[in-house]
């Protein structure tokens, strides 16, 4: 049996035991049958569960707020559903909330207005994020600081105090319970059982998901592990007593008792890691254990007496008798109750008293070796208090329903939240794929395409045959799709808006870099001032916490890459259409400026033996159109489906099934990621292979027309041909479908921009986050950089006189200027000093503050003493060297 357990760290704190019993609580009992062939004496007096020497957890308390308005308010921002919808649910709520919070008593009514409020809280979980706007106050219930509020915007944290309250109720229920009979100690137990369960959740399923940075001191793991094991103890003991109580054998007493023992063990040690649990509360519980170690001793004494094995008592009532007296330590200082220390103190009389007895009997009649303690067997166990948590906590769902017992679940109708965001990630998954993936490559291909044909010659060769005089249809059509567009100002308009959209990104961009770089000439500055060794902090670069130096100059890095890039392709972009402006403006120009720009050809007819190879190539050309117009209307019904996707009645079936079929699980946007999955490729797994067939069928395509063309070439050689016309014709062509790329690069580049710009004004927010803290760091460290060591502080010191004063006469210090009380000066004011002569910093050492004093002449007779006197009396004399005569030369 463990006998001792650390109390250095008992002795620092200070706190009241917060503990209670009713009157009629469980009384004192001693065993009223001796056993067996056990002389009268040895009437047992195990540790007695009098009046106070029983903990009970004390309520949390918090202020009213209204849960109800929050919630209107986060729905109207949040969602597309009217708060009105839910004007029931929102009464219900605050309803709850009242009746839970003003629980103050130990009475069984308030275990379901806990356990209904926080079950409401599990659901609505789900339903809302874990800050939904509402600023929960509670103050502490153990601690130093109990009248000190604490106010968070959690929902987890309201979770916690409800069931902190419900873990408390159920403890003092059990203190309530009538402790003079067997069904009362039974009952007490299973309080104290159900209360440990209460907290044994809090600490594995509630804690991990509070998300603060420090839970608070009396929620946090260590204490809620300490208050679990006290509350187990105490339910074993109940065990312990009703074994007492109903005769049973000692040595099922024994293991009882020991089991107790190692409760309270365990309690303490977790206590000690606890910053809430006071000094009062480790005492006792290191107390009880001793109590009961030394408690199942005597019990396995008791059970030796009566199997003969004399020896074996008199070591393990001795072995008591030390456990007693560790406990009795505990009594230092006064943290400890009276009822503790009386059942202590009868204990160790018992246990002196049959140790004498048992002693003298072995030493003069039985004769046996009294074995060490290293040698006796180790007690065993018998463990009946469990933790027991009540099923409306651990599985709330189960309890939702109109006739259930939490009654029907609130906000039933409100989408989740976790639903929403998994309706922006579908939209975001459907569109990377269909932009991405497919219209992306469809583009790719386009123009490759018309690269292609433009290499080719086409379709200024065969415009140029087919329409000798005047303009193509196909030309006007283009021409009449460039003026309806204002295609010149549409793309000045855009590269303007991209002008904007840099200039505005960089700024912020620039900004932020900005107070970066002045954040490290600061540092810099500091840290040549103050030196490495003093200034410890880590350079701004090498600053590796979160959002911290490190990571911001990495990520403007990054951003100068991104606007690098984007520079480089803006270029490129403008490039493209300086090549085109000219040519784009005479198709945007009346149709005589056209016919100006093309010369017509001298020859009207095409000659006989060209007409089959044009022939040809008109076919497979046409087909290349064919193939360009399913192309475009494939992409443009793609895109009129893309939009019409709506996932949310879909996506609220999803939720229902997943809601049914796990009702204990709060819904995530992960669940939904298969459901994703399947739907994407139900709607769009065709379109995605239709790119490979398209790939096959334009490589057909324009196979058929460069060999056309070759044959076209070859036999327009023979007759002759336009060619100012061809290339004329051509580059308009050209011109027309340029126009097009570059519009969709300027899209692209306002999108991007557009993009750009959260990123560079949350990189922005973040270094004046960061910079704010260094700098408030910085002067934090240079305060303490700059204060005086303590050695220099005194009342007596004084201050020596600055280098360039001569005078004597000097002020008296700021230290000395502080009045006594014994003073009868009635004004506020120092009292004048007497002038007083600069004390020098050391002895023997002549300072460069002290100057350089030089003295007058030697005088003689009695001018000199009259000068000795008047100065005070010292007359230069041999011996030691005062540094405050200064250096005299003569």
């Amino acid at each position: 049996m463990p006998d001792v357990m650390p109390h250095a760290k008992l002795m620092g704190k200070e706190a009241t035991i917060d503990c209670g019993m009713h009157a009629t609580a469980i009384s004192i009992v001693r065993d009223s049958i001796p056993p067996r062939h056990i002389p009268s004496s040895t009437i047992s007096i195990d540790a007695t569960m009098a009046t106070f020497n029983i903990l009970q957890l004390p309520f949390r308390k918090s202020t009213h707020i209204s849960l109800s308005s929050s919630i209107q308010q986060y729905i109207s921002k949040k969602y597309d559903q009217h708060p009105d919808m839910f004007r029931h649910d929102l009464d219900v709520v605050d309803a709850l909330r009242r009746d839970a919070v003003n629980v103050r008593e130990a009475h069984p009514s308030g275990i379901k207005k806990l356990q209904t409020y926080a079950g409401q809280l599990v659901w609505m979980g789900g339903k809302f994020p874990i800050d939904i706007g509402a600023n929960f106050s509670w103050q502490p219930a153990l601690g130093y600081h109990t009248e000190h509020a604490l106010a968070q915007n959690n929902l987890k944290y309201e979770l916690m105090n409800i069931l902190y309250n419900l873990a408390a109720l159920y403890s003092q229920l059990a203190l309530a319970s009538n402790g003079s009979s067997t069904d009362g100690l039974k009952t007490a137990a299973s309080w104290f059982s159900q209360a440990a369960g209460v907290l044994s959740h809090m600490k594995t399923e509630v804690l991990p998901e509070l998300r603060m940075a420090n839970a608070p001191d009396d929620m946090d793991e260590a204490t809620l592990e300490s208050l679990t094991q006290l509350l187990l103890a105490q339910s074993q003991e109940c065990f312990w007593q009703k074994a007492v109580m109903d005769n049973y054998k000692d040595a099922s007493i024994a293991k009882l008792a020991a089991r107790v023992s190692d409760l309270y063990n365990a309690a303490g040690e977790a206590a000690m890691r606890s910053e809430a649990i006071s000094s009062a509360w480790i005492h006792h519980m290191s107390a009880k254990h001793h109590h009961f170690a030394a408690a199942a001793q005597y019990r396995a004494a008791c059970d030796c007496l009566e199997k003969r094995r004399y020896g074996e008592e008199v070591a393990r009532l001795m072995d008591a008798v030390a456990c007693v007296n560790e406990g009795l330590k505990e009594c230092r200082g006064g943290y400890l109750s009276k009822a503790v220390v009386d059942d202590l103190n009868g204990l160790k009389k018992r246990v002196e008293e049959d140790l004498k007895r048992a002693e003298k009997d072995n030493d003069l009649i039985y004769l046996q070796v009294v074995p060490p303690k290293s040698e006796l067997k180790v007690l065993d166990r018998a463990n009946m208090a469990i933790a027991r948590i009540p099923p409306q906590v651990a599985k709330p769902y189960d309890y939702f329903g109109d006739h259930a017992e939490f009654g029907p679940a609130l906000f039933t109708k409100l989408v989740p939240f976790a639903v929403h965001v998994a309706v922006s990630i579908y939209e975001e998954h459907r569109d990377r794929l269909v932009n991405n993936n497919i219209i992306a490559e469809l583009e790719t291909m386009t123009d490759k395409l018309h690269e292609i044909l433009s290499s080719l010659n086409l379709p200024g060769s065969l415009q140029a045959l087919e329409k000798p005089l005047g303009l193509p249809g196909t030309l006007v059509q283009h021409a009449d799709e460039i003026r309806q567009a204002d295609a010149l100002l549409r793309l000045q308009r855009g590269f303007a808006d991209i002008e904007k959209l840099c200039a505005s990104d960089r700024s912020v961009f620039e900004e932020g870099r900005s107070l970066l770089a002045a954040e490290e000439e600061e540092d810099m500055r500091f840290r040549l001032k103050h030196g490495t060794q003093r200034w410890t902090r880590p350079e701004s670069r090498a600053d590796a916490s979160p959002n911290g130096g490190a990571k911001l100059w990495n990520q403007a890095a990054e951003i100068d890459g991104y606007f690098a890039s984007s520079t480089s392709s803006d270029a490129v972009v403008r490039e493209k259409y300086a090549a085109i402006k000219d040519t784009l403006a005479i198709l945007a120009g009346p149709d005589r400026g056209m016919m100006d720009y093309i010369p017509s050809s001298r020859r009207t007819e095409i000659p006989e033996s060209l007409k089959p190879a044009l022939g040809r190539l008109r076919g497979a050309y046409n087909d290349v159109l064919r193939l360009e117009s399913r192309r475009r209307k494939r992409v443009e019904a793609l895109k009129a489906r893309s939009r019409t996707d709506d996932i949310k009645s879909d996506i609220l079936a999803e939720t229902a099934r997943l809601e049914r079929t796990y009702p204990s699980t709060p819904i995530v946007s992960a669940h939904f990621e298969d459901f994703f999955e399947k739907r994407l490729d139900q709607l769009y797994e065709a379109d995605v292979e239709a790119i490979e067939k398209e790939a096959t069928d334009q490589e057909k395509t324009i196979t058929d027309v460069q060999r056309a063309n070759r044959e076209f070439e070859a036999q327009k050689k023979s007759v002759g041909s336009n060619t100012e016309r061809e290339k004329a014709l051509q580059r308009l062509d050209n011109a027309y479908y340029k126009y097009k790329e570059v519009v969709s690069n300027v899209e692209v580049g306002r999108r991007f921009y557009n993009d750009l710009s959260r990123i560079v004004e949350q990189f922005r927010n973040q270094a004046r986050q960061w910079v704010n803290e260094r700098r408030k760091d910085a002067r934090s460290l240079e305060d303490e950089i700059s204060m005086p060591p303590l050695s220099s502080l005194s009342m007596n010191q004084t201050q020596a006189p600055p280098p360039a004063q001569q005078s004597i006469h000097t002020s008296p210090p700021a230290e000395a200027q502080i009045q006594s009380w014994a003073d009868s000066v009635p004004q506020q004011q120092p009292r004048p000093m007497p002038p007083i002569a600069p004390v020098a910093t050391m002895e023997s050492t002549w300072m460069p503050e002290m100057g350089i004093k030089f003295a007058p002449p030697p005088q003689s007779g009695s001018g000199a003493n009259t000068h000795a006197q008047q100065s005070g009396g010292n007359v230069p004399v041999k011996g030691t060297w005062d540094p405050g005569h200064g250096i005299r030369f003569g």
